[in-house]
């Protein structure tokens, strides 16, 4: 069984992946477990000489003011965990959970935290033998980081709440014992405040979510491909010499990607063949998508310093005997990343939902039947699809508006802003989603026009493309039940099959992102 070794300063996103998705086992180092075995000691002294410590010998929040006795401490951290866990809604999907209980492995191997070996261990032994506790995906304000759901993995790491073992629901005691893992008997001081004072419930949702984004950014330069093909797009517009000259990296990588994939093409035409040029659906699609991979490469370098750092309050430097609170905690990092994530996916739907209505619109497609069917009027076509894609971009535009702009004070004011990041992130996965769908819909419809066209030779990357998608979809002679086609498009494109098929036709990666390429696969 591979492993991926933690030391709380070298996971990267593709080691989160292959945790969360993959079945990959999880080790602390010896370095790591030194760091937390120092960080705890020195906790273990300021409860035995009763010094004030924020979270330590104190309350939580507005409660900072008040005293905590040595004997009262694990009691305090008890209470901390079972008056958190206000969660609510559905639960977070199983890959996400895992990616959640590994981001809190790291962060608090880092050894500022003060946790005890034992109960790090726990967490650990949760991930590799596959007890996922049930946490609900809302709650959170994303500042004191995700405390709701947080609490809920807690739950099950000192018996409470409910957990999944081997694809069951389950009590967490009875989920624990079939795994061979013992529970908690008790936290000890500072540790409930360690296990849920950290941004990793909103960086795990948007860091899967950028993994996924890789692939989906190449499934629209592949549709777009296609699109160009049906309606003899003009491919001037993407001469690398007009890139060069506005040196944008995704939209160079975008164009570059668009001639390879369509060398070799009979179908698309230069410009003056057939007109002049293109309406921007086509033309500025560099630019487009061009700007969304440069905004996921940012998103996708602040997830790479989040999950290698410490979120938690208060912060433990062993080697100065100090600790100290300040606000590592708080989302604000994430959650403008994830806003921003939001908003470059949903621009990938729109243009391809606009490029969708330039196929089925006959005053659009340049000669097409009108919604790509034959004995119109008879036959409706891809009219509805059109619709359902312009239904979802209509939603994405709704769930792009920034979560981040929004704050409202908790714990008496203590608390007195919030970053609101878990919501973006979760915001961001779910206009993912809906973009997935949108270029399902373009993708089929692009085949369709191919065909309806007359196919002649495509491209080295389209005609892999349309193989695919033909090899699961025949051509709509007449009216049919539309959902299964676009459920079994979506399908082709989760799976990586039109990305992996035009990849290997190439010979090549489709560009992204260079530094992401090895973390394309899905």
């Amino acid at each position: 069984m591979k492993k991926v070794l933690i030391d709380g300063n070298s996971l990267t996103i593709e080691d989160v992946v292959n945790v969360s998705r993959n079945g990959h086992q999880v080790e602390l180092t010896k370095q790591a477990l030194s760091k937390v075995k120092v960080a705890r000691d020195l906790v273990d002294n300021l409860v035995d000489n009763e010094k004030i410590s924020y979270g330590i010998t104190t309350g939580f929040g507005k409660f900072s003011d008040i005293a905590i006795s040595k004997d009262d401490a694990k009691q305090l951290q008890r209470n901390l965990i079972i008056s958190h866990a206000c969660g609510v809604g559905e639960p977070l999907d199983e890959d996400i959970v895992r990616a959640i209980m590994l981001l809190r492995v790291n962060a608090l191997s880092k050894g500022h935290s003060g946790i005890r070996i034992e109960t790090l261990q726990t967490l650990v032994e949760m991930i590799n033998k596959g007890v996922h506790p049930i946490i609900p995906e809302k709650g959170s304000l994303g500042a004191s980081g995700d405390l709701a759901p947080l609490s809920h993995m807690v739950l099950t790491m000192i018996g409470e709440g409910e957990a999944t073992y081997n694809g069951e629901r389950l009590s967490s005691k009875d989920a624990m014992q079939r795994a061979g893992i013992n529970v908690l008997e008790y936290l000890s001081s500072k540790e409930g405040l360690a296990l849920i004072n950290g941004t990793q419930v909103m960086t795990a949702v948007g860091l899967l979510t950028v993994h996924d984004s890789i692939n989906l950014l190449k499934t629209a330069d592949i549709a777009f491909g296609l699109t160009m093909e049906a309606l003899n797009g003009i491919t001037c517009a993407m001469d690398e010499k007009v890139h060069s000259v506005r040196p944008h990296k995704g939209q160079i990588n975008t164009a570059k990607n668009i001639l390879d994939i369509l060398s070799g093409s009979e179908m698309v035409t230069k410009q003056g063949d057939m007109r002049v040029q293109d309406a921007y659906s086509l033309r500025c699609s560099p630019q487009i998508h061009g700007a969304s991979k440069d905004a996921i490469e940012y998103v996708k370098n602040k997830i790479n310093i989040e999950i290698n750092s410490v979120t938690d309050n208060p912060i433990i430097f062993p080697d100065v005997e100090q600790v100290i609170s300040g606000g590592n905690f708080h989302g604000q990092p994430m959650a403008l990343s994830f806003d921003f994530l939001g908003i470059a996916l949903s621009e990938i739907a729109n243009i391809s939902e606009r490029r969708l209505e330039k196929l089925v619109n006959p005053a659009l497609s340049h000669g097409l039947p009108a919604f790509l069917v034959n004995k119109g009027g008879l036959n409706s076509g891809f009219m509805i699809v059109q619709y359902s894609a312009a239904s979802l971009v209509s939603e994405n535009k709704v769930l792009a508006h920034p979560a981040s702009v929004d704050s409202i004070p908790s714990s008496a004011n203590q608390e007195d802003h919030v970053s609101m990041g878990t919501i973006a992130a979760r915001k961001a996965r779910e206009i993912m989603e809906n973009a997935r769908k949108v270029l399902s819909m373009e993708i089929l419809g692009a085949v369709q026009a191919i065909d309806l066209r007359g196919k002649k030779a495509l491209g080295v990357g389209t005609e892999a493309a349309y193989k695919v998608v033909r090899e699961h979809t025949p051509f709509v002679d007449k009216d049919r039940v539309m959902y299964k086609d676009i459920n079994i498009s979506e399908d082709i494109i989760k799976q990586n099959l039109l990305v992996n098929a035009v990849e290997k036709a190439l010979g090549s990666n489709l560009l992204v992102d260079e530094e992401a390429l090895a973390e394309s696969t899905i």
